[in-house]
């Protein structure tokens, strides 16, 4: 569990930074930080979904999981958490909320959390997790210093989620397979990529309801295979 924890631990102590080090900046440059943020965020997420080789699949992943995502409204659970976090810490932060669920799908969507937890699992290298630690780091600054405090608290998702395949890797390293991780890393970036439009656009996108599109290229390969297509 070292590899989750230090990521963790990075996401925190980097929020911190970004939070009280940047606070106070003038309103003009927080507006234009947003849109550069936004911009930079969907450049990275239009990038990893260049590399999915199966685009039907992606779009039946992302037509699908969305769907289920949007009956669960999994978007509205992970606000409410946000909400009561806010609410029990006492923190004034119009933004808590937004900071916490943007954050949380950004650093649980790409590929090195899935490949990173799986190395550390397998073979208790936590190389790929450290990587990921300083680059989430960064963002973490600049993300706290614009959405506040709730961007520390992704941390949690982060461990849970992370961790759960570390200690899991033994058991799903036969069903992830390097066509599947690129398939869902694909999806899982252009979850990033629409978090960058949040950033520009006025009507948000809900993309915690997109989340279980992430997984959707798991179960669609799985029954191709059964199948014997």
């Amino acid at each position: 569990m070292l590899g989750p924890i230090v990521n963790a631990v990075a996401i925190v102590a980097c929020s911190l930074l970004g939070r009280f080090l940047l606070k106070g900046i003038p309103d003009r440059y927080d507006e234009i930080i947003k849109k550069a943020i936004g911009l930079s965020v969907m450049y990275i997420g239009i990038s990893g979904a260049l590399e999915n080789q199966r685009v039907m699949i992606l779009i039946l992943s992302m037509v699908v999981g969305s769907a289920i995502g949007e009956f669960i409204n999994i978007d509205k659970g992970m606000n409410s958490v946000g909400d009561w976090a806010e609410r029990k810490l006492g923190f004034d932060d119009s933004n808590f909320s937004k900071g916490f669920v943007n954050a949380s799908i950004l650093y649980c969507t790409g590929s090195m959390a899935i490949v990173g937890s799986m190395n550390s699992g397998l073979m208790n290298n936590h190389e790929m997790l450290f990587a990921k630690s300083i680059l989430d780091g960064v963002i973490a600054i600049v993300f706290a210093s614009s959405m506040g405090l709730g961007v520390a608290f992704s941390a949690i998702p982060v461990l849970i989620y992370e961790g759960a395949i570390v200690l899991g890797a033994s058991l799903v390293k036969d069903w992830m397979t390097l066509e599947i991780i690129t398939e869902m890393s694909a999806v899982g970036s252009l979850l990033i990529a629409a978090i960058g439009f949040n950033f520009l656009l006025a009507r948000q996108i809900k993309v915690a309801n997109m989340i279980p599109a992430i997984f959707m290229p798991w179960l669609f390969i799985a029954i191709e295979t059964a199948l014997g297509f």
